[in-house]
């Protein structure tokens, strides 16, 4: 485990401020012994609150908001000196987000090259874990940091990835550091060669790396799920699935929204996850969950 990960592992106290009342408007939140601070909002109030001192500050930011095929999220990573700028500009110019997540910190604790470097590792770590689709283009290249200063935004950043899970952000997450499979129940989706092994876990239904997945996908696919069939040829473009002798293997563990969406994928059509998904007994996962519910 590293050490960004044990710090992740330990307890730590959130104080959230609902600033106008609205548990789903401005909101701010604090972690215990640290300098930063989360600024969360919809896309709708930036005009309303964009006067506000905290957004005169420098900071990063995530904007989130809904795929154009509708399944899941997409993201993009910023930063700006100071941080309303760059928020009106993307008011006025990307319509995908529908909300914001700002961290900043008190005038003079951070700047320009240290909201640089943030910007340039969450990219990294948003590129790797391969969990939502990218609105950046560009990969930038790490700003030049005294190595005093570079420890020091390494632990805003362990802070800050702390957070964004308890925000409902998990877009920075390798799935096999996000939620292990110890103590599972494993089940298994099997079609035209393929089978696959996944779990429920709190953040959707994770596939097990070295899972199969057909071929090809069927005609109807495309037309009657689309936004399951991009899911599938996004993930085959960015490597979370490649070739194998008989379809596709997944290069990795990887999370996805629901049962059924983890099943279309592997076996390339509209699927009923309760039912694709089965134990090693036989039985799905709709009759696995009827005998939770009724026990």
């Amino acid at each position: 485990m590293s050490e960004s990960q044990m710090l992740h592992a330990q307890p730590f106290s959130l104080r959230i401020f609902v600033a106008d009342g609205d548990p789903d408007g401005l909101r701010f939140a604090e972690r215990s012994n640290w300098i930063g601070k989360a600024i969360i909002f919809p896309r709708a109030l930036l005009p309303k609150i964009k006067q506000r001192p905290e957004l005169d500050q420098t900071g990063v930011y995530i904007l989130l908001g809904p795929r154009e095929d509708g399944e899941g999220e997409m993201l993009y990573i910023g930063e700006g000196d100071p941080v309303r700028a760059r928020l009106e500009s993307h008011y006025a110019q990307k319509d995908f987000w529908n909300r914001a997540i700002c961290f900043i910190a008190a005038s003079g604790q951070i700047n320009k090259a240290h909201v640089q470097f943030l910007e340039a590792q969450l990219l990294r770590l948003a590129r790797s874990a391969k969990r939502l689709p990218l609105d950046n283009v560009n990969q930038p290249t790490d700003p030049s940091l005294s190595e005093a200063d570079r420890a020091d935004m390494q632990v805003f950043l362990d802070n800050l990835l702390g957070m964004l899970p308890v925000l409902g952000v998990h877009a920075f997450e390798p799935t096999a550091t996000m939620a292990g499979s110890s103590g599972q129940r494993m089940l298994f989706c099997k079609g035209k060669g393929a089978t696959a092994r996944g779990y429920e876990a709190t953040q959707g239904f994770i596939v097990k790396t070295e899972s199969e997945a057909v071929a090809e996908t069927a005609p109807s696919m495309q037309q009657h799920v689309r936004g399951m069939y991009d899911l599938r040829e996004e993930l085959i473009k960015n490597g979370v699935l490649q070739r194998s002798d008989n379809g596709f293997r997944f290069a990795q563990d990887y999370v996805f929204s629901s049962p059924s969406t983890a099943a279309a994928v592997i076996l390339g059509r509209s699927a009923n996850g309760r039912m694709e998904w089965k134990d090693q007994e036989g039985r799905t996962l709709k009759s696995l969950q009827n005998i939770e519910a009724s026990s």
